[in-house]
């Protein structure tokens, strides 16, 4: 018996059961987790609480691991788009200094910071802003001339505002915090975050 063959055969074996066994995403107990999650900031503010609290859409998420079957998709598309909310006016665009400024800050969303800390997106964590940055993040995609690709058009920055205010809006599961509709940015500092990304005159688009 040739047992170089059999021991061959053994450490295939093995090594497909684990590569199988890899691929398969464990089960979670979801109720366990809301328990640790609620006990890790049991001393968080109403309003912290509020943040924690899950709903249907990131019950969703979480529940498929990001990755929604097609009828769930449309469903979350259709909930998100529900909800948002444009200026008045149809005016969609701010300035984009203020804009930039709130851009490249990176405080006042955070569990130390207190209610006067000024805000800021973190934007440039996750994406390329101009070509001028040293340093940005590579969760998203690159920013650069956004407005000047998209030709300027009132269509592009309508959809610019809507994903600021509701990223999940036009992607579920979207990472993209969503902006307006947690209340985190008012309607004038989104037009100015849109600004930012549009007007011929800001970095983004030199």
């Amino acid at each position: 018996m040739n047992y170089l063959v059999l021991a061959a055969g053994a450490t295939a074996l093995v090594m497909v059961a684990t590569s199988s066994f890899a691929q398969q995403k464990p089960q979670v107990d979801a109720a366990l987790v809301d328990r640790y999650v609620a006990a890790t900031f049991k001393g968080a503010s109403d309003e912290w609480k509020k943040r924690i609290e899950q709903d249907a859409s990131q019950k969703l998420c979480s529940q498929y691991r990001n990755e929604l079957p097609a009828g769930e998709v449309q469903s979350s598309l259709a909930r998100e788009k529900a909800a948002l909310k444009f200026p008045a006016d149809g005016k969609v665009i701010g300035d984009w200094k203020k804009g930039q400024q709130f851009a490249q800050r990176g405080t006042g969303g955070q569990f130390s910071d207190g209610p006067s800390t000024p805000k800021g997106g973190n934007c440039y964590a996750c994406h390329q802003l101009s070509s001028a940055e040293l340093s940005y993040g590579t969760m998203g995609p690159s920013l650069t001339e956004y407005g000047k690709i998209r030709k300027f058009s009132a269509a592009g920055a309508k959809d610019a505002y809507a994903k600021i205010y509701n990223a999940q809006a036009l992607f579920p599961c979207s990472n993209m915090p969503r902006f307006g509709h947690n209340g985190f940015l008012n309607e004038q500092e989104i037009m100015d975050v849109v600004a930012y990304l549009f007007d011929p005159e800001s970095p983004v688009n030199k």
